[in-house]
């Protein structure tokens, strides 16, 4: 008796602490845009509304937030999750930002789509422009909501990440997607809009991200968090356990990570030039672990035979290597220290020499 019930107390245990992984998987350095970990992750699939943040980035890139947006007739065509506006009702296109990223509003959507695009084809047009200039060369974008009943948009957790991750460069996007409700008035209306996204109610360090799901899709998710310094982006398809296997992706990749200034833009101190004070425009950081703080390198070249004066000019470029890779290459600066001496005593100095 007491071996049965052994065995089904392991049995059970199997379920129990057994960690789901999803099919689709990544881990990305949001600073660096290196990846940490990956599990099939160029392969394409349904998106659902994980679109709504490209579709965001191309709005914040293409309207102001305090314009006004009336509603339209287009708006009636909207199913599936919304945010309920009405044709006549008045928004901004920040508060319509809010319904498309906190409630996922495929009306939101639609009415961002017509009002910067022209109509959803001049939108998704648009999309794949921003889309293609970030490098996601592996996503067809053909609507702004990520319905696929008529039109499907397609990508790859790797294509996803990047989005994500260039997204968080926008302040108002970061703000927005952190936010965990809205409230607004309008014309017709009052609103409280909580956001779907439960990572940011269950793990202290989730800064943003956004869910969709489709039958055909199943469950899609791009997020992001921030800890002591580290900046992480995880996207994840075909998870049902979307929410707890971010939150064990970011705990692991925080622990197993160190953020490393490698570059600062203003204290070049592994390369001197007499007289001169050399700079980058940009500092940079990376996530290193134990192993590979032993392995990265920095790449020096200087020009040779350039002539600096008053001005600041391009002397040469630094790179960040690591295993063969150059993970950041940025061209080095030089401004001469010396003081140009003017008037009669300059005049006399060149007249000596001459």
């Amino acid at each position: 008796m007491k071996k049965l019930i052994f065995i089904f107390l392991m049995f059970l245990c199997s379920f129990t602490f057994k960690v789901y992984a999803a099919p689709c998987e990544i881990v990305m350095d949001a600073d660096s845009g290196r990846i940490l970990y990956a599990k099939n992750k160029d392969e394409k699939h349904l998106i659902a509304s994980t679109t709504k943040i490209l579709t965001a980035l191309v709005v914040l890139n293409n309207s102001k937030t305090d314009e006004i947006v009336t509603i339209g007739d287009e708006v009636l065509k909207a199913y599936g999750s919304a945010i309920y506006i009405k044709p006549g009702e008045k928004l901004t296109v920040l508060d319509l930002l809010y319904g498309l990223m906190l409630r996922s509003g495929n009306d939101a959507a639609i009415s961002l789509a017509t009002y910067v695009g022209g109509s959803i084809e001049g939108f998704a047009s648009m999309m794949m422009d921003t889309a293609r200039a970030i490098g996601m060369n592996d996503s067809i974008f053909l609507n702004p909501h990520g319905l696929d009943e008529e039109t499907q948009n397609m990508s790859t957790v790797h294509d996803m990440a990047l989005l994500m991750r260039e997204a968080m460069k926008n302040e108002t996007f970061r703000v927005i997607t952190s936010s965990k409700t809205y409230k607004l008035k309008t014309n017709f209306n009052t609103y409280i809009w909580p956001n779907k996204n439960k990572l940011l109610s269950t793990y202290k360090y989730a800064t943003g991200g956004k869910i969709g799901y489709t039958i055909k899709a199943k469950h899609t998710f791009v997020s992001s968090a921030s800890k002591d310094g580290k900046n992480l982006v995880v996207a994840t398809f075909l998870d049902d356990d979307q929410f707890s296997n971010h939150e064990r992706l970011y705990e692991k990749y925080f622990e197993l990570y160190e953020n490393y200034k490698l570059i600062d833009k203003d204290n070049l101190n592994f390369v001197q030039k007499k007289g001169h004070r050399l700079f980058t425009l940009e500092s940079f950081n990376m996530l290193l672990n134990s192993d590979e703080k032993e392995r990265i390198s920095r790449e020096v070249m200087l020009y040779d035979d350039v002539k600096i004066e008053r001005y600041s000019k391009v002397v040469g470029t630094v790179s960040i290597i690591l295993d063969g890779k150059i993970y950041r290459k940025l061209n080095i600066y030089a401004e001469s220290t010396v003081k140009n001496e003017t008037g009669f005593l300059s005049w006399f100095k060149r007249l000596f020499r001459w």
